[in-house]
């Protein structure tokens, strides 16, 4: 066997042909920025603005609105920056992995760093990184419909080339990379396969539409305004800027940003708790799940098998592995001849660990035999100078079947795996067989096997399991743990881990005689399943999803890519996981310990409470701004916001929304509640009233302001003035309402809403106090006490608005508080 390249020929050879990239990731550059943001609505209304204002003279307004213009455009591409440098660190994250020989060892690499020469492993379930030459196979397949369109998997030989993208169904190898990049077929073909892109979620298309139809009813209504001011003054120019102001006033045009910014960063603060959020729908889905099924190996352990004793036949005692007697050495060196060298499992590496030494040479490998869900055995044929040896290990029902054990001795055995799975054992049967020299037998059961003994494998629990356990049932999800392993073994580790074994144990043979609805009455109690196939992973999935449940479920294998696509979080192992697995899933595990999970979950509530506020937020703070700008026109009272006004109000929203709300820390009892449900999204009709009703509350109140000063005979610009500073503190007041997770002081986590609050101040405080600013914004002197009041008033709105958002945000919640069992609710 080749030892591969060395270090220093794969890293001339990287030098020499570029990385193993088919497309490099793809970045708007700056000048596609510019046009898109300069094809947006509010944009072309600023520029509007802008020149109106020249044509009519005013220069200071024309260029300070042709500033804002500016500064927008950098406010797109500092968002649009910090979003890819976000997606850069999950496309670096997602970079697949191959297995590879260099310096003489097997070592996992990613798939960029492949070059010309390497030799790779290729097994069952991964998609090839290269064009490659088979130098080694064993009942290879590979799907190649991604290059030729056909369904059919294609048989390889040794000296056959498989292709880069294509996946290998069945069978493992080796190969021997021939081109990489660009110069594979899929490269000259120009596809790209490993991509994060976050595409649109249903709530973002709704929004989407939403903006759309706003940004046509805006244009409608600034139309009429327009004409309906300038027909009743004359005042055409003037009546143009009301209509602007209008139109810009009632363009959220946030929405759109907000939802990109948030998804982002969601995604990217996922991946520092090592959760890949591979499709953006599933943040979303993970903080509403109710049912987290997860696998116990792996995730709920350690997945660091290590070899505890060996029980022959008949016998009581479990012999250590160490142990001299034959008989213990002759199970030993079955079960590594039962074993891939080379292989990554960890059970065969526990195994080939300890018996290694036990075996100088294998011989010559006939035939292998791989493990089904029809028939849990793996197993491997030798030729010898007598014959075939077959070595195989396996459940051990199954190896008792194969073995044809008397009903007597498949007690007894039954028995000895019982004892050791009650202790948290998993447990393997061993078993030889020897066949004629003419060829190994095309199925197990045609050959005649004998038990030789039982290894049993401690697979320790991780020690914060039962924590995050209890803190995931704290929040009213359930955990369900599917195994393949023994039921008794799987009850063990159940119990230790704090998962309801209160309803017993449902295995993969009891599942099968269940029908639809009798399994769905069952996964309403039942939360250990074992001995389950992969196949059977769907049927459970879909028997909690008829209960009305959402459910995340984890699978690492080729045939768990089915459950991960039913179910409304896929979550794929990032280390064992599968390429097609890893496909399928929305989430993918980087180092597969469950308390990654309620991780990712604290953090999908956390987006979804701030995305709430955000959406809240904006169309409560819209609300007065287009009143202000329509209500004084139609009633024939003078112009108030003028397109100064609401630009510099737009400023302040803009960052608030897509930074401050984001950034602000999860309520302390963010996992005391109960999940929402999935139909419970921030832009229903139940949610919106909330918002409406605050920013009308907050309009009276600065229309009140604006009233009240043009009754007791101050001038217009007064009256804008004292107007114009209590939407200010109204506005800035609520966005401390809620963003505060919990406590009066919890806003200030946020440093953006600190230095957006503060920069805000500054900019009133000039109006009010600087001439030149006060004749820009077209304010006048005002007296200390109606300020106070003014300001007294709109912060007086603002803490109705949110306590208006505070129940709004209860009354979204299923049962209006937390939930601390959600348990006793489902029976």
């Amino acid at each position: 066997m080749t030892d591969g390249l060395t270090s220093q020929e794969a890293r001339e050879r990287l030098a020499r042909d570029g990385p193993n990239d088919i497309e490099p990731s793809r970045r708007s550059g700056l000048a596609a920025l510019i046009g898109g943001v300069a094809r947006e609505p509010m944009f072309l209304l600023l520029l509007a603005a802008a020149a109106l204002y020249l044509v009519i003279g005013e220069l200071s307004e024309g260029l300070l609105l042709g500033g804002f213009a500016v500064v927008t455009v950098g406010l797109v591409i500092v968002q649009q920056r910090r979003g890819d440098r976000a997606l850069d660190a999950l496309r670096a994250l997602a970079v697949p992995s191959v297995r590879v020989l260099r310096d003489g060892q097997l070592v996992r690499i990613p798939a960029a760093e492949v070059v010309a020469g390497d030799w790779i492993r290729i097994g069952e379930g991964e998609r090839i990184a290269a064009d490659v030459q088979l130098r080694e196979c064993t009942a290879l397949e590979c799907d190649e419909s991604l290059l030729t369109g056909e369904s059919v998997s294609v048989p390889k030989q040794v000296g056959d080339t498989a292709y880069a993208g294509t996946l290998v169904v069945a069978g493992h190898g080796l190969a021997q990379v021939q081109a990489t990049g660009p110069r594979t077929r899929m490269g000259a073909i120009g596809a790209s396969l490993e991509r994060i892109d976050l595409a649109p979620t249903p709530l973002q298309q709704t929004l989407a539409r939403v903006t759309r139809w706003l940004a046509v009813a805006a244009f409608v209504l600034s139309a009429i305004l327009a004409v309906w001011l300038g027909v009743g003054t004359g005042h055409w120019l003037q009546g143009s800027l009301a209509g602007i102001a209008f139109g810009m006033s009632m363009l959220p045009e946030e929405i759109p940003m907000v939802l990109t910014v948030f998804l982002a960063f969601g995604a990217w603060r996922m991946a520092a708790v090592k959760v890949l959020a591979r499709r953006p729908a599933a943040i979303e889905a993970l903080g509403a799940a109710t049912v987290l099924c997860v696998d116990k190996t792996g995730t709920l352990t350690e997945n660091r098998m290590k070899l505890q004793g060996i029980v022959l036949p008949g016998s009581p005692v479990a012999h250590v592995p160490v142990d001299a007697a034959e008989p213990v050495r002759s199970v030993l060196r079955c079960a590594m001849l039962a074993s891939r060298s080379g292989t990554l499992d960890p059970i065969d590496r526990a195994i080939l660990g300890t018996a290694e030494a036990l075996v100088d040479e294998r011989g010559l490998l006939a035939r292998e035999y791989p493990l089904t869900p029809r028939l849990p055995v793996m197993a491997q044929a030798w030729r010898r100078p007598d014959g075939l040896e077959v070595a195989a290990k396996g459940a051990p029902e199954a190896i008792g079947a194969i073995c044809r054990l008397p009903a007597d001795e498949r007690a007894r055995l039954h028995r000895q795996v019982e004892e050791l799975a009650d202790r948290g054992l998993r447990v393997l049967a061993v078993a030889r067989a020897t066949a004629p020299a003419s060829g190994p037998p095309p199925e197990l059961q045609e050959v005649g096997f004998s038990l030789l003994g039982l290894l049993a494998f401690e697979d320790p629990l991780r020690a914060d399991v039962p924590d995050a356990v209890a803190t995931a049932r704290k929040a009213g999800i359930e955990v369900a743990m599917i195994t393949g392993d023994h039921a008794a073994t799987a009850r063990a580790i159940a119990r230790q881990a704090g998962i309801d074994v209160s309803a017993g144990v449902l295995t993969g043979d009891a599942l099968d005689a269940l029908d639809d609805a009798a399994l769905a009455g069952a996964v309403r109690r039942v939360r250990v399943f074992a001995r389950v196939a992969p196949l059977q992973k769907l049927r459970l999935v879909k028997a909690f999803q008829a209960n009305g449940e959402t459910v995340a479920m984890t699978g690492d294998g080729v045939n768990d890519a089915p459950s991960l696509k039913a179910a409304h979080v896929g979550i794929a192992m990032g280390v064992r996981g599968t390429d097609v697995a890893r496909e399928a899933a929305g989430l993918v595990l980087l180092d597969e310990d469950f308390t990654r999970i309620v991780g990712g979950v604290r953090l999908g509530r956390r987006m979804d409470d701030n995305l709430r506020k955000a959406i809240f937020y904006i169309v409560a703070i819209h609300v007065p701004i287009a009143g202000l700008a329509f209500v004084p026109v139609m009633l024939g009272m003078p112009v108030l916001m003028l397109p100064i006004h609401v630009v510099l109000t737009e400023m302040v929203i803009d960052p608030l929304c897509s930074f401050a709300f984001e950034g602000v820390p999860g309520a302390r009892n963010l996992m005391d509640r109960r999940p929402r449900p999935r139909d419970a999204h921030a832009f229903r009709w139940r949610s919106l009233r909330g918002g409406l009703a605050a920013g009308v509350l907050l309009l009276l109140s600065v229309l009140a302001v604006w009233g009240t000063v043009l009754a007791k005979g101050g001038t217009a610009d007064q009256a804008r003035t004292l107007a114009i500073c209590a939407l200010t503190a109204g506005n800035l007041s609520l966005v401390w309402m809620l963003a505060r997770p919990q406590g009066a002081w919890g806003a200030f986590a946020s440093w953006p809403l600190v230095i957006v609050t503060a920069l805000s101040a500054v900019v009133m405080a000039a109006g009010v106090l600087l001439p030149g600013a006060r004749e820009l914004l077209h304010f006048a002197p005002v007296a200390g006490a109606g300020l106070l009041a003014a300001v007294v008033l709109g912060m007086a709105a603002a803490i109705g608005g949110g306590a208006v958002a505070v129940r709004t945000q209860r009354m979204d919640r299923p049962d209006g508080g937390p939930s601390l069992d959600l348990a006793q609710a489902r029976r």
